[in-house]
């Protein structure tokens, strides 16, 4: 699933293309996706110049005059900026075509992506999210004290969108790894000082994984066609079997929340 920084990467790749382009036309090839897109876009987007474009959480936030277009890759879900008269592919099932010959294409094989509309530039799903983890609000001491009694998992703690935005299973897995932190532990468990490891360490792998263009296992590739090469420096997501990078250990990789975790059990406490 595409996450905080792939779709960094996908709004950084856009921004150029698209900010300041007026919109020719919106087309919807096929409207049920996680949610139905809205059949008025097509009207309400002609003629319209994209303003800017912002990330919040895994949300792209194409934003106009008349209100905020809202965009989730959901889980295979790629964005691309072709010439107007390139053929579609298989699953491009939305696209903005703009009057510089230029279209941007969302192209999603799984469906569960999302092109949503806002008026008013607030929506529900957005209202709910917590602290982007970039940003100087995410500490230590904000991690500790939202961790307070909490029994549950570390990693699934970390991963909660309502806490912290964008930190998907593969950062969530790097980042305990190098604060030597044991995925199983409880959150509540954990002291303000391994907070501040971890937090710093989250910041470091989610700017490291943005520097790469993001991760690419499976579909992920960004607005050029690019893959995401952070893959090729995971220290334990995937690695189930092989040496550790830090120790004569091996990775190991057991299911925690419907989800595969990698972890050292040398280096992780």
């Amino acid at each position: 699933m595409p996450e905080l920084p792939e779709v960094e990467t996908t709004k950084r790749g856009l921004e150029p293309l698209i900010v300041n382009q007026i919109i020719e036309q919106a087309v919807l090839y096929r409207a049920n996706l996680r949610w139905e897109i809205p059949k008025h876009l097509p009207t309400t987007l002609a003629n319209q110049m994209v303003n800017s474009i912002a990330r919040r959480g895994k949300y792209l936030l194409i934003k106009f005059k008349v209100g905020t277009l809202i965009i989730h890759l959901g889980m295979s879900g790629s964005i691309k900026v072709v010439n107007n008269n390139t053929p579609l592919k298989k699953h491009d099932h939305f696209e903005l075509s703009f009057t510089n010959g230029k279209s941007m294409r969302l192209n999603d094989p799984r469906r569960f992506g999302a092109v949503l509309f806002s008026a008013d530039n607030t929506h529900s799903l957005l209202d709910s999210l917590g602290v982007e983890p970039l940003e100087n609000l995410f500490d230590d001491t904000y991690l500790y004290n939202k961790s307070r009694k909490k029994q549950q998992n570390i990693k699934a703690f970390i991963m909660d969108s309502k806490i912290v935005v964008g930190v998907g299973n593969i950062y969530a897995c790097e980042s305990l790894f190098y604060a030597g932190i044991d995925p199983k532990r409880k959150a509540g468990s954990i002291s303000k000082k391994r907070y501040a490891i971890l937090t710093q360490r989250i910041k470091h792998i989610l700017t490291q994984a943005i520097k790469a263009g993001g991760t690419t296992l499976q579909d992920f590739s960004s607005v050029d066609g690019q893959p995401g090469y952070f893959s090729q420096t995971l220290s334990v997501y995937g690695r189930e079997n092989e040496n550790c990078t830090q120790c004569n250990g091996k990775i190991m990789r057991f299911t925690q929340n419907q989800r595969s975790s990698f972890y050292c059990p040398s280096c992780q406490t």
